[in-house]
């Protein structure tokens, strides 16, 4: 039933790779399928000026799509002058996902930009974001913790997402383009290791859902998101 012949619970295959870039703190190029996002991870020694003498760290995070991750050329979005309110809605999105997983109070007064760069989009990029975007996170913050800037681990669980929604009126896990494209309902799942929710985005595209339906798909959700995580360990291991 699904284009990618895949069962309905069934998730893309899943590549993380770590050390991807020379320069940044922590650098992760995640494969959902088709999809490809490079998130780099940059320690910054300064908060936020809201946050001075406040002693709370902030994570935050940049997104961005290249002009041919997708069938057609984008405009560079700088060339616009201005983000897109898609764009940043995203990575809003992310940093706001990525906060959940982090003791700010342990961080310290210090700053931790994550920026995601789609490098080929087949749908799920946001999700695909959130989850290679915490290992990079992972990746800077152990560096802080090896060099003694900190002395206790800010990280408190794990971060994922996972799309799932209603296509030909079966409820299906992590959708790509063409099922997305033409996907009744619509949702992102962020959650964390420990099955708790970050946020939840359901959003009917052609037909209303049930609070029945909404449970099978956060049923979905769980266990994706259980393998996300997973994978995730095995990438920082």
């Amino acid at each position: 039933m699904r284009p990618s012949g895949r069962n309905l619970a069934d998730i893309r295959s899943i590549s993380i790779e770590t050390g991807v870039t020379k320069h940044a703190e922590g650098s992760v190029l995640i494969k959902m399928g088709d999809t490809h996002v490079l998130c780099t991870a940059t320690i910054e020694d300064k908060a936020p000026s809201f946050l001075k003498g406040s002693g709370l760290g902030w994570v935050t995070a940049e997104y961005g799509m290249l002009p041919r991750a997708t069938n057609s050329r984008n405009r560079r979005e700088a060339a616009a002058g201005k983000q897109s309110g898609r764009t940043q809605e995203i990575q809003r999105l992310i940093g706001r996902a990525l906060r959940a997983g982090i003791d700010r109070s342990a961080l310290g007064e210090r700053q931790i930009v994550v920026d995601c760069d789609v490098l080929q989009a087949d749908g799920g990029t946001r999700c695909a974001s959130i989850t290679g975007g915490w290992v990079a996170l992972r990746l800077a913050v152990n560096k802080l913790l090896k060099s003694g800037l900190i002395v206790s681990d800010p990280i408190i669980d794990h971060v994922a997402a996972i799309s799932c929604g209603i296509y030909a009126g079966q409820p299906i896990a992590d959708l790509d383009y063409a099922e997305d494209s033409e996907a009744g309902v619509d949702g992102n799942f962020i959650l964390t290791g420990r099955g708790r929710l970050v946020e939840v985005q359901m959003t009917a595209e052609g037909s209303t859902f049930s609070r029945e339906e909404m449970g099978k798909l956060l049923d979905l959700a769980e266990a994706g998101v259980a393998q996300l995580v997973a994978a995730q360990k095995a990438a920082v291991a």
